[in-house]
């Protein structure tokens, strides 16, 4: 399910509502069947800047439109909403499908196994749609992967934008195992520590 903007993005403050791209752990996104390596990273950007590629796109490789886009986060976070702007003259997806916190996945994988969601995608070149999600199924996602199985008849796929809306946890997941390691703290140093005001700080 899709749904539009009511409203003039110009007027509204719209890129608050995707705040997930500051959460992406961005050298470690990665995409397979993609023409150029490591283009996959340039179309995660701020929602005021999805129309920008001036930093490039991710484009499959010629005669085979099928990617795959691993993304992982650096906070688990909830998925709302996802949308996509891709490429014009046919080449934008025509459906994604969406596994969460499994890494590794390849081409056969992706088509083996039953996907979270599975949506019919329409060409959005101004990126003005959202495609919504089982909000319920897509809890404490560490890291998500789209397939892009097809587009709309291009000799190749192009992604210039992928963009989430939803909320993430306050605490990076390294901090919490470094809280959790506290709560059982090493009885020779804890007379250093209490003087030192404790062993971590909390990440706004």
């Amino acid at each position: 399910m899709a749904c539009l903007h009511d409203h003039s993005c110009e007027d509204h403050d719209c890129s608050s509502n995707w705040s997930l791209y500051k959460h992406i752990d961005l050298p470690k996104v990665s995409a397979l069947n993609e023409a150029v390596p490591g283009s996959a990273k340039s179309v995660f950007k701020a929602w005021e800047h999805r129309l920008d590629s001036s930093a490039g796109h991710l484009e499959s490789n010629e005669g085979d439109p099928e990617l795959l886009v691993y993304i992982p986060f650096t906070s688990d976070v909830k998925i709302k909403s996802i949308s996509i702007v891709g490429g014009a003259d046919g080449t934008s997806p025509s459906k994604m499908r969406a596994f969460i916190n499994r890494d590794g996945i390849d081409f056969s994988d992706a088509q083996s196994m039953q996907a979270v969601q599975e949506w019919d995608l329409v060409e959005n070149l101004n990126g003005v749609l959202e495609f919504q999600t089982r909000y319920a199924k897509f809890q404490s996602v560490a890291s998500i992967t789209l397939h892009f199985p097809d587009n709309f008849g291009g000799d190749t796929s192009q992604i210039h934008y992928i963009g989430f809306k939803g909320e993430a946890t306050q605490l990076k997941r390294d901090v919490v195992a470094t809280i959790v390691y506290e709560l059982t703290p090493n009885p020779s140093d804890h007379k250093t520590k209490a003087e030192g005001g404790g062993g971590y700080s909390q990440v706004e």
